[in-house]
C-alpha cells in the first residue's frame, strides 16, 4: 500500500516558559505527517477538529520534577485534551469514521495508540462536538467528581466557587443548585460576574479584583461560614476562605491557577484552621476517577438536553490561533470553556 502523505500543522512549544507564558513562546509550524497504521499495530490515525485549553498546561512549559503530568519538551509538538475523527485504526476498539475525545496533538493529524491517549468513543452526537472538551470531557468530569465525590453536599449547604465563570467553576455552581445548596463565585470582571448571576444561576457573585479584604467579602456572603469550598485559584483566595469555612467543611482542590506563573508561590498562612475547624481539604486528579464517566454521562446529558445545566464557550478558529487563545486563560481573557476548532468534520 502507498504510504499516504498529508501536509499536517502544528503547534510547538519552542523553549521553557517563565512567567506568564506569550504566544511568542510557541510556534506555528508546517510538517508532513504518513497516515499509515503499521500492521500488527493499535495505533490510531485522528484528525483533529477541536482542542482544549486548560490551565494545567501552563506547568507542562515549565520543567517538571516529579508531577503527575511530563513537561513538553521544547522543539517538540503541545500536547492536550481534544476531539477527533478516527481515519484508520489498528486497534479493534475504533473504527474509521468514530468520533473520539482524548489526548491528542495541537496539530491537524495525529497518530497515537488508544491506552496512552485515553481515547474515549463519542456515542451521542445531538449535543455539540465541541461539548467533548469541556461539560461531556475532562472539565465536566472534574466538576463532577470534585463537587459530588469528594466534597459530598447536602441540602441547604452553603458552596463557594473560585474562578466561577470558568470550564469547571461554571459547572461547580450549577451542580450546587441542584443540590439544593447556596452557592457564590467570583470572578475577574463585571462581565463574569453578571454571567453567573444570570446565566448559570448563582445566589450571589463578586469581582475579586474590586475587593480590598477578601476574608471580609467572604464574611459579606457567608456571614455563617462556608460548607463547601471548590479551589480553582489559590494563594490569597485560599487562605482568606480557611478563616470563613465552618466546622467540618470541605474543600477540593482542583487547582491553583493564581500560582502557575509566579517564580516563588505564595504562602499560606491560615492552614492551622484546618485543625481548629476539622476541615477535610482533598486534591485530586479527574484521571484517577475515569471509571465514572459512564455514570456522568447518564447524569448530565438529561440536563444538557432539558436544558436544566447551560454551558458557555469561547471557540477561537483556526490551529494558528491556538497560542493566543491558551496565552489569554492566564490574563481571565476567556469567559466559559476555551476551544478551538481545528476542522469541521
Amino acid at each position: 500500500m502507498a504510504e499516504e502523505v498529508m501536509n499536517n500543522k502544528q503547534i510547538i512549544l519552542k523553549h521553557y516558559v517563565e512567567g506568564y507564558p506569550k504566544e511568542s513562546d510557541m510556534e506555528f509550524k508546517n510538517n508532513n505527517v504518513k497516515l499509515n497504521v503499521p500492521e500488527g499495530s493499535n495505533v490510531v490515525v485522528l484528525k483533529n477538529l477541536y482542542l482544549s485549553c486548560d490551565p494545567y498546561m501552563r506547568s507542562r512549559m515549565s520543567k517538571l520534577e516529579g508531577s503527575y503530568v511530563q513537561s513538553f519538551t521544547p522543539g517538540s509538538l503541545i500536547t492536550g485534551y481534544g476531539v477527533a475523527k478516527v481515519l484508520k485504526s489498528g486497534d479493534s476498539n475504533f473504527q474509521e469514521g468514530d468520533l473520539v475525545w482524548g489526548m491528542t496533538g495541537w496539530e491537524e493529524y495525529s497518530i497515537v495508540t488508544a491506552t496512552q491517549s485515553a481515547l474515549f468513543k463519542i456515542h451521542d452526537k445531538n449535543v455539540p462536538l465541541s461539548y467533548y472538551t469541556g461539560i461531556l470531557g475532562m472539565p465536566g468530569m472534574t466538576a463532577y467528581v470534585g463537587f459530588y465525590e469528594i466534597c459530598s453536599p447536602k441540602k441547604g449547604e452553603t458552596v463557594f466557587v473560585s474562578a466561577a465563570s470558568g470550564a469547571v467553576g461554571q459547572l461547580v455552581g450549577q451542580f450546587a443548585k441542584m443540590s439544593g445548596c447556596y452557592v457564590v463565585g467570583s470572578a475577574g470582571t463585571k462581565e463574569k460576574v453578571d454571567l453567573l448571576k444570570n446565566k448559570f444561576g448563582f445566589d450571589e457573585a463578586f469581582n475579586y479584583k474590586e475587593e480590598k479584604d477578601l476574608v471580609a467579602a467572604l464574611k459579606r456572603y457567608f456571614p455563617n461560614g462556608i460548607d463547601i469550598y471548590f479551589e480553582n485559584v489559590g494563594g490569597k483566595m485560599l487562605d482568606a476562605v480557611l478563616v470563613n469555612m465552618k466546622l467540618r467543611g470541605r474543600i477540593a482542590v482542583c487547582g491553583m491557577i493564581s500560582q502557575y506563573n509566579l517564580e516563588k508561590t505564595e504562602g499560606v498562612h491560615n492552614l492551622f484552621c484546618l485543625i481548629t475547624k476539622r476541615i477535610r481539604m482533598e486534591g485530586f486528579l479527574v484521571s484517577d476517577h475515569y471509571h465514572l464517566y459512564p455514570k456522568y454521562l447518564e447524569m448530565i446529558i438529561p440536563h444538557i438536553k432539558g436544558g436544566n445545566v447551560v454551558y458557555v464557550e469561547g471557540i477561537a478558529e483556526g490551529l494558528e490561533n491556538a497560542p493566543k487563545a491558551l496565552v489569554g486563560l492566564f490574563y481571565g481573557r476567556n469567559v466559559g470553556k476555551q476551544v478551538v476548532e481545528v476542522s469541521h468534520e
